[in-house]
């Protein structure tokens, strides 16, 4: 009898140490993505997808950014930080370095090698500009390494900035329609990516073209189809449904893949082969799966926010969540995971749209910023004192600016009047403001948080609401406006409550939560403050 229940209290010890974290993680995040997509879409959504997520999990309306750039790099590089650019380091997509004198990008890793042949410049990338730990990072020290961590999606830096520093492997789509990698991660691609990369999947879903997948008159949320706000996914016709990918494929090859709708698709179908192959949520130590979805922002670049084509994808997007819950379901088990998602920034709505409905704003090429500034300068100073203005930061060449005898403060309150004299302008901080920032400008506490004096301008410049620069169609993001900012969140599965909140929160939150969650050392450059909604007992 004894023996019974020393072994009843051994199970029963050991059940409970399980159930001190979830069996798997799956990390989502939507690239380009606000949260007003989920009331406008929502009468058409299915039961198992969103709705799925907000219904029986914690929905967070009002979650925001809280520095710039509002990029892909930096966002992804902070929800899984918890903490922004001016410590985990990403400060863009690519960004200038003085030191190099030149820009950079911000997964590039001249020492890292491709592991599919042909892909040698898309797979030289690796984590190694990231200098914050991730989420990810801390939890495969706290399994001792036994728990694995797998990022995955059509972009490399979707893939490698969330996946961390210690991920077993990080897969990103190249041109060729393969997935690959690096030899950060590993020396060979597993067999399991090889053979699903033989299986051309991709090709399936371009054979059978982009149509609208319900009938027209669902699409009553959105603009006409044929309008001119829109880019052009074939450059040969009008922006209109049906798209025939067939004929797109013989220009653009199997990168046209990223920009509809299908990626989303072939995404699921390589992350559930990766939790079969991988044996992912099957055993006593944690797993954490990142997957970014992509297409959403192809699509939104190209088509901006109010066309059916970005109506359409959220619409299919729904869909694969749905396909991807329910698997989850099956193979982890229904209490064993954790899911959340997120976005790694909002969008604007597109320039033209807002003009021609009376709104007085402008759109300026970023070249012509450029070129205004140099001309400014020779003529104020007899000679080019610009290195770089790129990602609103404007770099001084300080050599030349020496050797003219000119003070650098001179030229930096110059150079402020002058942009303070361009329309679209609303502020230009110096790196003394920047530095100095008291807390009371409340876009400047934007800029300081996404400043590093290393890597930064000299200047930065703070463009008015809903002016932008180069999107005569679709449209862009980057700014510190709501508009740019405010991204859905969105927990479900393991040990979350029900229930919304309206409570302004932000995306640095998101990493020190799953840490106390599942118990773990929170990243080391993180801020720390948790969404305690998530803790509250039933």
């Amino acid at each position: 009898m004894k023996k019974i229940i020393l072994l009843f209290v051994c199970v029963f010890s050991i059940y409970s140490q399980a159930q001190q974290r979830p069996k798997l993680v799956v990390g989502i995040v939507v690239d380009q993505m606000k949260m007003e997509y989920l009331y406008r879409f929502s009468d058409d959504f299915s039961a198992n997808g969103f709705k799925r997520m907000m219904d029986k999990g914690f929905t967070f309306y009002n979650m925001n950014y809280n520095y710039v750039p509002t990029y892909t790099a930096p966002g992804h590089a902070s929800i899984y930080t918890g903490t922004t650019p001016a410590t985990h380091g990403i400060m863009g997509n690519d960004w200038f370095v003085r030191s190099l004198g030149k820009s950079i990008y911000c997964t590039d890793d001249a020492n890292a090698k491709t592991l599919v042949p042909g892909t040698e410049k898309e797979g030289a990338m690796s984590p190694k500009n990231l200098l914050s730990t991730t989420i990810t990072d801390e939890l495969r020290m706290a399994t001792n390494f036994k728990g694995k961590v797998i990022g995955m999606s059509m972009k490399d830096r979707g893939a490698i900035l969330p996946a961390g520093h210690f991920a077993n492997w990080a897969f990103w789509y190249g041109k060729s329609g393969d997935f690959i990698s690096s030899s950060f991660y590993g020396d060979k691609m597993p067999d399991w990516v090889t053979e699903f990369n033989k299986e051309k999947k991709y090709m399936d879903y371009i054979k059978k073209g982009w149509s609208l997948l319900r009938p027209v008159e669902t699409y009553n949320e959105s603009l006409p189809d044929d309008n001119p706000y829109e880019g052009k996914l074939d450059k040969t016709a009008r922006p209109v449904f049906p798209y025939d990918l067939n004929k797109i494929y013989q220009t653009s090859g199997a990168d046209i893949m990223r920009s509809v709708p299908f990626s989303n698709d072939l995404l699921v179908d390589f992350a559930m082969k990766a939790i079969s192959s991988e044996s992912l949520g099957k055993d006593e130590n944690t797993d954490f799966l990142t997957v970014s979805f992509s297409s959403t922002d192809y699509v939104g670049h190209l088509c901006g926010p109010r066309s059916m084509e970005i109506q359409d994808t959220y619409l299919r997007l729904d869909l694969s969540i749905a396909t991807f819950l329910d698997y989850l379901d099956k193979t982890v088990g229904k209490d064993n995971y954790l899911v959340f998602l997120t976005a790694d920034h909002a969008v604007a709505e597109n320039i033209n749209y807002l003009k021609d409905r009376k709104y007085d704003v402008t759109n300026d090429a970023a070249k012509d910023v450029s070129a205004l500034l140099k001309k400014f300068s020779v003529d104020t100073f007899g000679a080019n004192v610009v290195l770089n203005y790129s990602n609103f930061n404007l770099y001084f060449d300080k050599k030349i600016i020496k050797e003219k005898g000119l003070e650098l403060a001179n030229v930096k309150q110059s150079f402020k009047d002058f942009l303070m004299g361009l329309d679209q302008v609303k502020r230009v901080y110096s790196e003394e403001d920047i530095l100095n920032a008291s807390g009371a400008d409340y876009y400047l506490n934007f800029i300081f948080k996404g400043y590093d004096p290393k890597q930064n301008g000299d200047l930065v410049v703070l463009y008015k609401a809903g002016y932008m620069e180069n999107n005569e169609t679709g449209t862009t993001h980057g700014t510190p406006n709501s508009y740019d900012t405010n991204v859905p969140l969105l927990f479900y599965g393991w040990h979350v409550p029900q229930g919304e909140s309206n409570k302004k929160e932000y995306i640095t939150e998101i990493a020190p939560t799953l840490s106390k969650m599942l118990k773990i050392t929170t990243p080391n450059g993180s801020e720390s403050q948790v969404l305690e909604e998530l803790f509250v007992k039933k």
